[in-house]
């Protein structure tokens, strides 16, 4: 198809251009890793992980600005029945995020990790997928510009997460559109869909890819037309952090259905990005496998909102603190292996 809207070419533009690692910085910390007081290889991907930190932030690693972004969005497809709970409720959680009292401000409390809340037009839900476009091209790059301004006041590591009901049905047709398959592959219980609401989730996802099917070649189009504004925006989010080389986690299958369009526009558009966890959502380990990438942890958790990514950076901080903070050889005292 030709690509004639303008509001997506400054994203075209960036997902063309993107900066790699800093290999200077990554030298560096393989140089020490090697005179660290451990057995080479000994920490496992607490290694790697340190290595992948010097490697995008172009330093010694370490995390000491960390933060949680949750995006949330409200849904057109949930007028289907697609789920037992109100879209209201996006808005409720929201607002206990906000006090204090859901599971990812406390996991934040644990690792002393920043959190952000952005509320995306709550009252204002996207285009129903199965029958119109969830969003439009202008609408939906605004959306996208947006997320970008999750990094601003500065952060050296960012969790991306999400909260909007109906948003795994959204997931659901994104990956659908992306790999195809059946839609039965990638739908899943998400807040507790089962019997007839889970039918009629399969049913709108197959509804809503065949529906836009003349226009899924392009992931930027998949994105505004199968998508939502917490999808655009965590996009967005982890698009700005890689022009400005801050490495991300990603949460669970919602937030890596967002990344995913940014894979197949580019792909090594998530080099920057690991995995924080498998959640159990059943699409989600699949989905993964399709990016390439190994979760942190499987924890069997699917409740959103950054928890996965979140209980990951406690992870990473540990990764860098063992690098930083671990003595040499010669510092200890310790003799090293012999050569021969």
């Amino acid at each position: 198809m030709s690509v004639t809207g303008l509001p997506f070419d400054d994203f075209r533009t960036l997902l063309r251009d993107l900066p790699g690692p800093d290999t200077a910085a990554l030298v560096a910390a393989r140089e020490r890793d090697k005179h660290l007081t451990k057995p080479p290889g000994a920490l496992g991907r607490l290694e790697e992980i340190a290595m992948w930190l010097a490697a995008w932030t172009g330093r010694p690693p370490a995390v000491n600005r960390p933060l949680v972004a949750i995006f949330a969005g409200n849904h057109g497809v949930t007028r289907h029945g697609i789920t037992p709970f109100p879209p209201s409720v996006t808005q409720q959680m929201v607002e206990n995020f906000a006090a204090g009292g859901a599971a990812i401000n406390q996991i934040c409390v644990t690792h002393d990790l920043g959190l952000k809340i952005f509320d995306l037009a709550l009252d204002y839900p996207t285009g129903d997928i199965t029958c119109e476009a969830a969003l439009s091209e202008r609408d939906c790059a605004a959306t996208m510009a947006f997320g970008m301004e999750a990094i601003a006041g500065g952060t050296d590591l960012l969790c991306i997460g999400e909260m909007g009901i109906g948003n795994t049905t959204i997931a659901a047709a994104i990956n659908l559109a992306l790999y195809g398959g059946e839609a039965e592959d990638w739908v899943g219980p998400g807040t507790g869909s089962h019997g007839e609401i889970l039918q009629r989730k399969i049913a709108a996802v197959k509804t809503a890819v065949e529906f836009h099917r003349d226009h899924l070649n392009d992931p930027l189009e998949i994105l505004r037309r199968l998508g939502g504004r917490e999808i655009a925006a965590m996009a967005g989010a982890i698009l700005a952090a890689r022009v400005e080389r801050i490495p991300v986690l990603i949460d669970g299958y919602v937030a890596t259905a967002a990344a995913a369009i940014l894979k197949a526009a580019n792909p090594s558009a998530l080099d920057h990005c690991l995995i924080g966890h498998v959640s159990g959502e059943p699409g989600h380990l699949k989905a993964i496998e399709k990016l390439g990438k190994t979760p942190l942890l499987a924890l069997g958790m699917r409740l959103g909102e950054g928890t996965g990514a979140a209980l990951a950076a406690g992870i990473v901080k540990a990764a860098a603190a063992c690098h930083s903070g671990m003595a040499t050889f010669e510092a200890a005292g310790v003799s090293n292996k012999t050569d021969g």
